[in-house]
C-alpha cells in the first residue's frame, strides 16, 4: 500500500482541531505525520480527544519548536492545516513557509481569521492587533470553494463559520441580480463555535434551554462576509446581522431576509439557487425548511426558500465545524493536491445528535 501525503495540523488541541483529526483519520490519501499543540505538547491524541483513540492510540501531540524539522523531513506534497487562533496562527504558518524555502509542494489552509482579509490594515481594524506575518497575505486566497470553482490557489484562507454560513446564500443572490444589496439575517450557533475555553456563554447551566443574542449588528465576521460576498458577486452588500447563541452544540442555522428586486416566486428563487451550485456536490436546496440534523457531523450544507414575491427569506444549516471549518478546509485541501474535492468527506449527517 502506499504512503498517504503527509499531514501537519498546527494548533490541534481545540474543537475544530479534533474534528479536523477524525476527517483525517478517514480520509483515504491523508495520513498524519504531527499534530502541534504547545499546551499540549508530548501529551497523546487521544488524552485530548477520546474519541479518536481508535485511529491515533499513542499518537503525541508534537511541541511547537518541532516545525522546521517536521516540514523539512515531510516528503513531498505536504498538507498543512492551521486550527491554532487568530492572532497565533499567522506566526506558525510564517515558520512552516519560511521552513518550506518556497517549496511548491507545500500546501496551507489556515482556519483562523488571519488569512481572510487581504491587507493587514483591514484585518487590524477588525481584531485590533498587528498582523503577525503580513507578507504573507498576497499568497493566500479567502473564498469559498464553492465560489471559486475554477481556481486552485497556493494557500488557503477559509472563511468564519457564520460567514461560511451566509456566503453561501448571499454570494448566489446578489450575482444573479434577484434581490436589493441591503439584507439582514439572523443566526444561531452552537457552543462548539466559542471554543474550548470555559466561558459563561459556553457553561452548560447557561447554554442549556436558552437562547441569546451576542454582539447584534456588531460581529466580527460581517466585515469580512461583505469584502468575500464583493469579491464573489461583484455588488457589495449592507449585511445586518443578529447573532445568537444555541441550546446546543455544534450546528449553525441562518436566515436571510431582503427585498427582491423583480416579482419572484419562491419556486423562481430556488430553481435560480439550485442551478447556480450544480456542481457543487456540497449544497443542496430543499423544499420546504432546512434542519440542523440532516447536515450534523457532514460538510454539506442546506438552503430552503420563502417568498412572497417582493421580499425573500433564505434559510442555511451547516455544521460549524466541518462545512465551516475543518471539512471546507479539507475540500479545499483536496483541490490544492489535485484530488477530487468530495475526498474523504461523503459522509453523511449523523441525524440524531
Amino acid at each position: 500500500m502506499s504512503r498517504g501525503i503527509d499531514t501537519i495540523v498546527l494548533g490541534g488541541s481545540g474543537y475544530v482541531a479534533g474534528e479536523l483529526l477524525r476527517l483525517i483519520s478517514a480520509h483515504p490519501d491523508l495520513e498524519l505525520k504531527a499534530a502541534i499543540s504547545g499546551s499540549q505538547a508530548d501529551q497523546t491524541l487521544e488524552s485530548v480527544f477520546p474519541q479518536l483513540h481508535a485511529s491515533f492510540e499513542g499518537h503525541r501531540f508534537q511541541p511547537i519548536d518541532s516545525i522546521v524539522r517536521l516540514v523539512e523531513e515531510a516528503t513531498r506534497p505536504v498538507a498543512v492545516f492551521s486550527a491554532a487562533a487568530h492572532g497565533a496562527s499567522a506566526a506558525l504558518v510564517n515558520e512552516v513557509l519560511e521552513a518550506a524555502k518556497g517549496d511548491d509542494g507545500v500546501h496551507v489552509v489556515d482556519m483562523s481569521a488571519d488569512f481572510r482579509y487581504t491587507s493587514a490594515e483591514a484585518y487590524e481594524a477588525v481584531y485590533g492587533q498587528p498582523h503577525g506575518a503580513p507578507d504573507l497575505l498576497p499568497r493566500f486566497t479567502c473564498a469559498l470553494p464553492e465560489h471559486l470553482p475554477e481556481d486552485r490557489p497556493r494557500h488557503v484562507g477559509h472563511p468564519g463559520c457564520f460567514a461560511t454560513a451566509l456566503l453561501l446564500v448571499i454570494v448566489p443572490l446578489l450575482k444573479l441580480g434577484m434581490v436589493e444589496p441591503d439584507l439582514y439575517a439572523v443566526g444561531i450557533t452552537g457552543s462548539t463555535g466559542s471554543g474550548g475555553s470555559p466561558k459563561s456563554t459556553t457553561h452548560h447551566p447557561l447554554r442549556h434551554s436558552n437562547l441569546f443574542s451576542y454582539k447584534p449588528l456588531a460581529h466580527r465576521h460581517v466585515p469580512e462576509v461583505t469584502a468575500l460576498a464583493e469579491r464573489a458577486s461583484g455588488v457589495r452588500p449592507a449585511v445586518h446581522f443578529v447573532p445568537h447563541s444555541g441550546p446546543f452544540a455544534r450546528g449553525i442555522h441562518v436566515t436571510v431576509q431582503g427585498t427582491l428586486r423583480t416579482e419572484l416566486t419562491r419556486a423562481d428563487i430556488a430553481a435560480e439557487i439550485d442551478a447556480f451550485y450544480a456542481e457543487a456536490p456540497f449544497v443542496r436546496v430543499v423544499d420546504g425548511e432546512p434542519r440542523m440534523k440532516d447536515i450534523v457531523g457532514s460538510n454539506y450544507a442546506q438552503l430552503g426558500v420563502a417568498s412572497d414575491g417582493k421580499t425573500f427569506a433564505v434559510m442555511s444549516v451547516i455544521d460549524n465545524l466541518t462545512k465551516g471549518a475543518a471539512g471546507g478546509a479539507v475540500q479545499w485541501m483536496n483541490r490544492l493536491l489535485g484530488l477530487p474535492e468530495t475526498t474523504g468527506l461523503t459522509l453523511t449527517g449523523a441525524g440524531w445528535v
